[in-house]
This record gives structure tokens, sequence and C-alpha cells, in this order.
């Protein structure tokens, strides 16, 4: 399902612990790391995507999370071009997405990337909470950083909302003074 604009409907999905580390998984095969995301189906809606694509791709229900907040708008990004599929119809240019921010409820133990027939994840590890905006691949990285700062106050109401960069790092600070 592709809208008029190009983009196919998708959800995002953070898991974060009790100590504001978010999940952070490993595509299956490669050495790419991302959140588990996924497309919303013709009929579901976000939240049922959400739940679904949280089972086939980290093998974990509704019981093992509860959704502390997800994202007011639609985040877009678009594909490279070397990534579109010209030869198809309608031609996907990027992904729109809805995101969740989820906080895992159960053991870590009950995680389980091999769930599916066709796994998309080979691995996972807990990071911290800004890790992922430096470290996903760059034409999603935008994306990321609007998830993590709408999100942020919500993980951490008591600290820095401002993504780091390097001129705020204390490091940076540290050099120059």
């Amino acid at each position: 399902m592709i809208d008029d604009d190009g983009y196919r409907p998708n959800v995002g999905i953070v898991i974060c612990n009790r100590q504001g580390q978010v999940l952070w998984a490993r595509r299956f095969g490669q050495n790419s790391w991302q959140f588990p995301q996924g497309g919303i189906n013709p009929g579901e809606t976000a939240e049922q995507a959400m739940y679904r694509e949280l089972f086939e791709e980290v093998g974990l229900g509704r019981k093992d999370v509860k959704i502390l907040a997800s994202t007011r708008n639609w985040l877009r990004y678009k594909l490279p071009k070397r990534l579109v599929r010209w030869d198809t119809k309608p031609v996907c240019i990027g992904q729109k997405q809805r995101w969740f921010l989820l906080q895992l409820m159960c053991n870590e133990s009950e995680i389980n990337m091999q769930r599916s027939s066709t796994p998309e994840f080979d691995g996972w590890r807990w990071v911290s909470f800004w890790y992922p905006v430096r470290q996903v691949v760059s034409f999603k990285r935008d994306v990321y950083r609007r998830v993590m700062k709408e999100f942020s106050p919500v993980v951490m109401p008591l600290q820095e909302v401002t993504p780091p960069t390097a001129r705020t790092s204390p490091a940076y600070r540290r050099k120059r003074g």
C-alpha cells in the first residue's frame, strides 16, 4: 500500500528498559542496526500494525510491553535512488512512519528474534538513548533524531532533551577551553 505521494505507511518501534536504554536490533545477515519497523497492512490501524510487527520481529506480545507514547505526526524519509524499485507500480520512494515508544514489562529473556519464519533480525542489544541517532543508516537519521527528541521527555524527564552534538558534548568543551 503506497500513498499518492509514493510513501509506504509504516510503524517504527522504540522499546526501552527501566534504565532508559533502547533495544537496538541487527538486520539479519548484515552489520546494519536499526529499530524494529514494518508496514501497515490495508485495514490495519497503526497500533495494530505495531503489535503485529512487535511479535513478528521481536517475539513480544501486548502483555510484554506498555505504550508510553506515539509520535504526533507521520514522519517521512526518502529512500536513496539506488534502493527505489523503479519497476514496481506504484513506485515507493520512501516510508511515512508512526512511531511508538514502549516500555519492556517482561523479562528481557522473552525477546526472541526468531519467532517469524523469515526473521528480520539476528541479534539485539541495549544501547544508550541517543546512540541510534548517530549509528543508523544515513537516510534515516533525521527521522530518528525527530523521534528520539519527541520521546526523550518521556524516557528522561529530568535530563536534557537536546540530542548531543560534537559542539555540545563535554569533551568538545574541554578541548576548546
